[in-house]
């Protein structure tokens, strides 16, 4: 557990060590070398691609498969310098296209339910809103290893913002919802059966998380996605704040969990075909299969 940690602290601490880009560059360097030396990784990859890009030549998903690790790794590159972030650091370097829902959506003094995915450098949320003065409430997985854990939350919650733990959160998301603030959930992993749903994601049942459908059938919030990816031309990682998902709540809970959950999963879709090279397809997104279906790994 100890040398876990150690890893962890020595490499965020050498990238970190870099100018803001070269600390960038250095990370993609090690996301390239993740890409050849994590085999399981860089197979998971691959059969996702298979899956949800079927008709692509071998070589193109190959393409995006050395692509996702070349993300993740300029995503660590970027965690390795918020130790030596400021507030106006985070307005210059990141952008951020949409802010005039998000500003309508205060107005309606109703709870604002985020929901984004993997991509680009999904921590940027923990930073951001406070960075611009506003609250932030994350629901994030508690890593096993409490030492890695406690220093990547001191991270995360450098500038304010409020980390809550799967298992201790249900509760308090629903007050902060119920008090009009506002919470962000990712949304786009795979589910274990009794969390989940089955719903198409590139034409495949994927088992998705119920969560943010019941969050939003019991407390009625603005529901916001919200994606961060790496924008090129600008050399920036850029959030866009899409209008609200409009949904509708008739009483019937399995059938409002579902239709809620499949309307989330097609934005997050959309945003996938959109910057596939960006996306964690190291994840085994269609893992839980639903009865009776044999593994797609």
């Amino acid at each position: 557990m100890a040398v876990e940690y150690y890893a962890v602290r020595g490499v965020l601490g050498f990238i970190g060590l870099f100018p803001y880009k070269v600390s960038l560059a250095v990370g993609k360097s090690l996301g390239l070398l993740l890409f050849y030396l994590a085999s399981g990784a860089r197979k998971t990859a691959r059969r996702n691609l298979e899956i949800a890009f079927p008709d692509n030549p071998e070589d193109e998903n190959l393409r995006l498969a050395r692509g996702t690790f070349l993300s993740i790794g300029r995503h660590i590159g970027f965690i390795a310098q918020f130790p030596y972030f400021k507030k106006s650091d985070i307005r210059k370097l990141i952008g951020l296209r949409g802010k005039e829902h998000f500003d309508k959506a205060r107005d309606a003094e109703r709870g604002i339910l985020f929901f984004t995915g993997h991509f680009g450098s999904w921590e940027v949320f923990n930073l951001l809103a406070p960075a611009f003065n506003e609250e932030m409430n994350i629901l994030v997985r508690r890593l096993d290893n409490k030492r890695i854990e406690n220093y990547i939350d001191s991270l995360r919650t450098k500038f304010g913002a409020v980390t809550l733990g799967k298992r201790e959160a249900p509760r308090q998301l629903y007050r902060l919802l119920e008090k009009g603030s506002t919470v962000g959930i990712l949304a786009d992993l795979n589910a274990q059966l009794h969390d989940g749903v089955f719903v198409d994601f590139f034409g495949i049942p994927a088992s998705t998380t119920k969560s943010i459908a019941k969050l939003t059938i019991k407390t009625n919030p603005v529901l916001m996605p919200a994606f961060a990816v790496w924008d090129a031309e600008n050399r920036r990682y850029t959030v866009t704040l899409e209008e609200p998902v409009d949904y509708e709540i008739t009483g019937d809970n399995e059938r409002d969990i579902l239709e809620i959950t499949r309307k989330l999963t097609n934005i997050i879709e959309r945003w996938v075909r959109k910057h596939p090279e960006q996306w964690l397809w190291i994840h085994k997104r269609w893992n839980t299969r639903p009865e009776g279906e044999e593994s797609l790994y």
